[in-house]
């Protein structure tokens, strides 16, 4: 093994000790251990931040960086994403999608709804944005959905504190150059795990860089808090119905599950789908989509039996490649491994079959779109991240100028959400099967005292009988053990008991079918954030000239399919470019026509910006022989094919059932030289055919024969 690749084994061994340290430091917090204990571990962290900085400087790569000057100035410039009411300087956090993206993102969804809704025979519903209390409250937004936030202790001004901190690193690093590169990068270390870090971590590090105020540098600050991320409202004039805009789509979905289920015939698994908006509050919105305060999501529930978790269709996914980052790796070898999805599943890396199938296709999905898939992984959580209900999770994460960002999360969530749903409205939410033979049960049941209820819980009384009716037997014994003992115990939403309410008997009972609360795999997508992925990936400068910018979006996203374009600015041109436009707009492919003035060079380099993948061309050889050229974006390729035979070549080029390859191969090849059609420009802005027809005739054409044709410029 060579050096280098010593050190990179190295580098990869430490981040994994770095991440064990940190998961090790978050769970002893949980559990109230010694402070001393905690310190000892810290300082171990510390150490090995030290030591990760140090051999990093040993192995820096030279990539060419990403451009992002030049990537913002052309999604601004070409209306693709603009800052939401911009002319009143309006809030961080809002986006307005301009024409391009507007129809990228149109694009997407179209191809998630086919990719998914209509593969899996989803049943799709969109459900209202206002959410009432109770409904979060149930799931745990209400609670738990947070960050943490620091306040100028005058003004009251909000900051979010790991947003804060790393702004102090990268001012404190801009204003001193001169330290060693080795503290350069101990203190990028701390910056990138601030948004690891809890309240206590956070303080610390606050208080090691002495951050004040950025609004008002004499100001302290307080000590970082949680503050819940969900909009506040009220619904209805009265203002007492506590609302808030819906942090996710999800729980619309789990509510109307016996709707649901009622609507599917009561079969079992199925999978429900909702795409719409979800709001978050964030206290510093940055990184353009990939934080802000309103976005879409793409969410699926597949309800399914907590026991049975296989997938019909798995095998058409189980030899399917992914990349795979397991807890196991974060913590050991710090590497990522390349594993089948089948034997991701039988390895046990994967919980069940129903994840890793939804894993699979969220990758072919990702891939269609055109993300690139040497920039994507899945990252299994660490049982220090999971929530304690979850069987397992996987983040698809892609990677852009900002690092690894989570794009969609994979979930199993097993039976929480529809139990706290269940628990807090007193409605059972579950499913039945039937057995294959009827059987024999003695067990013991719980009879409530409705005489005695009634007068105790009085409007809750319905909610309590439906808490008792839902405990399985173990449940049943549990409270018959905790009433004989202490004559009081709790069941459903905190509704406290005592032995009069509840007598217990024991009964036999012939069963037919057996009801149970089903599990949920939930995959959910952010595609603000897939499509901020989609931009980058797609972002390219031409090497013979920076200046030219490139979105090379496939076919079938791209927001604009084909361009039309005349030569040069000639009368009769015009009546072909609006058949053509015509046409292609009958056979539903987007169309743009670019009838302004300068070279068609130039003309080209516009629609590289807009993505366009297709260019149609018609010059003077068109009005001879009824022919155009069509050009393919990436190599800047022409080729030169009659009229008759453009619609059916463009249709299948634009729904990528052909390649340009094919095309090429069919139709005879013209190369131009792009960088000399400035000569045009001279022509289009005469007006005289004539000397149109010359100037077009001296461009730099130069000829490729094929086996069936040749093609030269007429003068």
């Amino acid at each position: 093994m060579s050096t280098t690749e010593s050190v990179e084994e190295d580098v990869y061994a430490l981040q994994a000790r770095i991440t064990q340290l940190q998961s090790a430091i978050r769970q002893m917090k949980k559990d109230g251990a010694p402070a001393a204990d905690i310190a000892v571990e810290v300082e171990k962290l510390t150490t090995a931040r030290t030591k990760y900085t140090d051999m990093m400087s040993l192995n820096k790569t030279d990539d060419k960086p990403f451009n992002r000057k030049a990537f913002d100035e052309l999604i601004l410039r070409k209306m693709y994403v603009v800052p939401s009411f911009e002319i009143h300087n309006g809030p961080a956090g809002l986006f307005d999608y301009g024409p391009p993206a507007c129809t990228l993102k149109a694009n997407v969804l179209a191809m998630w709804r086919r990719h998914f809704v209509l593969e899996e025979n989803m049943l799709e519903m969109e459900c209202t944005n206002l959410t009432p209390s109770s409904v979060l409250e149930a799931s745990g937004h209400v609670e738990r959905f947070t960050d943490f936030m620091v306040k100028d202790e005058v003004t009251g001004d909000c900051f979010r504190a790991d947003k804060l901190l790393e702004d102090v690193i990268d001012h404190f690093l801009a204003t001193n150059p001169l330290l060693p590169p080795d503290e350069q990068e101990r203190h990028r270390v701390t910056q990138r795990q601030a948004g690891a870090m809890d309240a206590e971590q956070l303080q610390e590090q606050l208080t090691r860089y002495n951050v004040k105020s950025p609004t008002n540098p004499s100001h302290n600050l307080t000590k970082p808090f949680a503050f819940n991320l969900m909009f506040r409202t009220t619904i209805g004039p009265e203002g007492t119905a506590v609302g808030f805009l819906r942090p996710e789509t999800a729980q619309g979905l789990f509510v109307n599950f016996r709707r649901l289920l009622d609507y599917n015939q009561q079969k079992m698994p199925f999978a429900a789908a909702q795409i719409g908006l979800g709001f978050r509050n964030e206290i510093a919105p940055r990184n353009g989509l990939l934080r802000v305060r309103e976005f879409t999501m793409a969410e699926i529930e597949h309800f399914v039996h907590p026991q049975r978790k296989q997938h019909p269709k798995f095998r058409w996914v189980r030899d399917k490649e992914l990349v795979l980052f397991p807890a196991d790796a974060q913590l050991g070898t710090g590497r990522t491994v390349v594993m089948t999805v089948g034997q991701a599943v039988e390895a046990g890396v994967v919980n069940n079959e129903t994840l890793a199938y939804f894993m699979a296709r969220t990758q072919l999905f990702l891939e269609a779109v055109g993300v690139d898939p040497k920039r994507m992984r899945f990252r299994q959580h660490l049982r220090t991240e999971m929530s304690h209900y979850a069987a397992d999770c996987w983040d698809m994460e892609i990677q852009s100028s900002y690092g690894w960002v989570e794009c969609v999360g994979h979930a199993d969530r097993s039976c929480y959400d529809l139990t706290q749903h269940a628990a807090k409205t007193g409605v059972a939410l579950v499913a039945s099967e039937r057995l294959a033979q009827p059987i024999q049960v003695e067990r013991v049941v719980a009879e409530a005292n409705k005489k005695l209820l009634g007068p105790a819980f009085k409007t809750q009384q319905k909610a309590v009988l439906a808490a008792i009716e839902a405990l399985d037997e173990s449940q049943v014994l549990a409270l018959r053990d905790a009433l004989a003992a202490s004559g009081r115990a709790v069941v459903g939403d905190g509704f406290e008991l005592t032995a009069e309410m509840v007598a217990f008997k024991s009964e036999k009972k012939t069963v037919v079918e057996q009801k149970y609360t089903p599990s949920v795999i939930e995959p959910s997508f952010g595609i603000g954030r897939i499509l901020y992925s989609l931009l980058e990936h797609a972002f390219s400068q031409r090497s013979a000239d920076e200046q030219r910018c490139v979105m090379a979006f496939r076919p079938r996203v791209a927001p604009i399919k084909v361009g039309l374009f005349r030569l040069v600015n000639h009368a009769p041109f015009d009546v072909v470019v609006e058949e053509l436009r015509q046409s292609l707009a009958l056979a539903d492919v987007a169309v743009r026509v670019d009838s302004s003035s300068g070279s068609v060079g130039r003309r080209y380099a516009r629609a590289d910006e807009l993505g366009i993948p297709f260019g149609v061309t018609v010059d003077f050889q068109t009005l001879v022989d009824q022919s155009v050229t069509l050009r393919e974006r990436d190599s800047m390729a022409q080729v030169r094919l009659p009229l008759s035979a453009l619609l059916p070549t463009l249709t299948a080029l634009v729904t990528e059932r052909v390649t340009w390859e094919t095309v090429s191969k069919r139709f005879m090849v013209v190369k131009v030289s792009e960088a000399d059609d400035d000569e045009d420009s001279a022509a289009a802005s005469a007006g005289a055919s004539a000397d149109a027809s010359a100037a077009a005739g001296n461009a730099a054409t130069t000829l490729e024969v094929t086996p069936r044709a040749a093609f030269s410029r007429p003068l």
